[in-house]
């Protein structure tokens, strides 16, 4: 399986050592992230040292964009106003899953003006908590977008006339899967872990030939996906958050939380 990294929640505020140490990681093996910008942050979680970083952000994200680093929209302000998961339930929260259409196109129209004043194109979009609904789609659609970063599948999917570009079911597992077809590691750099540095850097090295810079990713074939496709997902959903349940309680039993 081919395997492309996203690196989400992409701010001013962010921890931008631990963000240009998992970047220098990446340059080291020709890994090239898609990149998801948030227009607005007003997510007080997302913070950390600034140590590092770039004198003008929106000038450092259109030089990464020039370099061939794609951009994902994500989200607005990276707030959870909502307790739906909508189409991909993954989470039972969102900034936009539930909402009714008006204010979804606005809050995603202001998101798209804050990246068009500052230079940034593009027509990919990025759920916060990779939660989004019909009403989401239909307004991104009228903005002008044309992909989305989410979904299961073994490669990039068209429903509602939109293309989507699955992550992978199993984080880590799917890059020694020997399966034909492509998937995404979703990865929040302001999180990391030293071990999960640790953990990163031998899953690339012994891995080289599964992992390509996530643009190779948007040249792969898209397929149709009609209702059946979309409930089979749907059960995978639910299956992942079972199986994520049951790995935070193990975890919080062997006092790794």
């Amino acid at each position: 399986m081919k395997i492309s990294i996203r690196l989400d929640d992409i701010t001013e505020c962010m921890d931008w050592p631990k963000f240009l140490r998992f970047k220098e990681l990446l340059d080291c093996y020709g890994i090239k992230p898609l990149l998801g910008v948030i227009p607005d942050n007003k997510d007080e979680n997302i913070t950390g040292s600034s140590e590092g970083a770039p004198e003008d952000f929106w000038e450092y994200v259109r030089d990464l964009q020039n370099k061939g680093y794609p951009i994902a929209m994500h989200g607005l302000n990276h707030v959870y106003v909502t307790k739906t998961g909508g189409i991909f339930p993954l989470n039972v929260f969102s900034e936009f899953a539930g909402l009714s259409y008006e204010e979804q196109y606005e809050a995603l129209s202001y998101g798209t003006d804050i990246f068009n004043e500052r230079g940034i194109k593009t027509d990919m979009f990025m759920a916060p908590a990779h939660s989004y609904d019909k009403n989401t789609l239909k307004a991104l659609k009228e903005l002008g977008f044309t992909k989305i970063t989410d979904g299961f599948g073994k490669g990039p999917y068209r429903y509602m006339d939109l293309t989507f570009y699955p992550v992978a079911f199993y984080r880590k597992g799917a890059a020694r899967s020997k399966k034909e077809g492509y998937g995404t590691l979703t990865i929040h750099t302001n999180t990391m872990s030293d071990r999960e540095f640790d953990e990163f850097k031998e899953l690339f090295e012994s891995n080289k030939e599964s992992f390509i810079s996530y643009d190779e990713y948007l040249k792969a074939e898209v397929k149709d996906r009609g209702a059946l496709g979309m409930a089979k997902e749907k059960i995978l959903v639910y299956i992942k958050r079972i199986l994520s349940f049951g790995k935070k309680t193990l975890l919080k039993i062997s006092g790794r939380s």
